[in-house]
């Protein structure tokens, strides 16, 4: 279970409402703002999907966004481990991010492995009711493994990688997640239509012209 997330040490600080509000931008962009947090074990097609359905969405003029968890991981969060505690904090840091693409009217993909359900709970919380989508990429450990391009569960299981999640380390699946794309079978134009329905469906972006 990751460890929960920590109260603030700043002192003196006043958050600053802009001149524009995100109803505004809402309406310039023509969608609404929201993270898809895609969650699953790695090699699932988390940052498949999600890269898949951004180019989706802007080729349809619609302003998209991915946050991959390797990319994050060069830069924001380049100090962070991999230790429970460290994944909590990884997380948390995403979510804050999150939340600005989200009130900026963007459409966030999130596309992390974010294994304990408790920090994914706590991302949600942050969060207006309807900002927070939770996609569980669902697909076995034998799946994943056999599209193991990085190589990285034959390092787990040599004892190469500590903590790794599926293997030396837990995956919390999601309990009632918004939406569910079994990767162990689709395809990832199935699971993108998946995606893309449910923001249609809920009025997220207008459907295809």
């Amino acid at each position: 279970m990751g460890s929960s997330f920590l109260a603030s040490k700043s002192t003196n600080i006043t958050w600053h409402e802009g001149a524009v509000s995100r109803a505004d931008r809402e309406r310039v962009l023509g969608q609404k703002g929201a993270t898809v947090w895609l969650t699953g074990l790695s090699g699932s097609g988390k940052s498949t999907v999600a890269v898949a359905a951004e180019s989706v969405l802007i080729a349809r003029g619609r302003a998209a966004y991915v946050l991959d968890g390797d990319n994050v991981r060069h830069g924001l969060n380049k100090n962070l481990g991999f230790s429970p505690e460290d994944r909590s904090e990884n997380i948390r840091r995403i979510g804050e991010v999150a939340k600005l693409f989200t009130d900026s009217g963007i459409l966030c993909f999130s596309s992390f492995i974010s294994p304990y359900r408790a920090d994914r709970d706590a991302i949600r919380e942050m969060m207006d009711d309807g900002d927070f989508i939770e996609v569980h990429v669902d697909a076995t450990v034998e799946t994943c493994e056999s599209r193991d391009v990085k190589g990285l569960y034959k390092k787990a299981r040599a004892g190469e990688i500590s903590d790794f999640t599926g293997i030396s380390a837990p995956y919390e699946a999601p309990e009632n997640a918004e939406i569910v794309v079994d990767t162990n079978g689709q395809t990832v134009e199935e699971s993108v239509q998946t995606v893309i329905d449910y923001l249609e469906a809920n009025g997220y972006v207008p459907p295809a012209d």
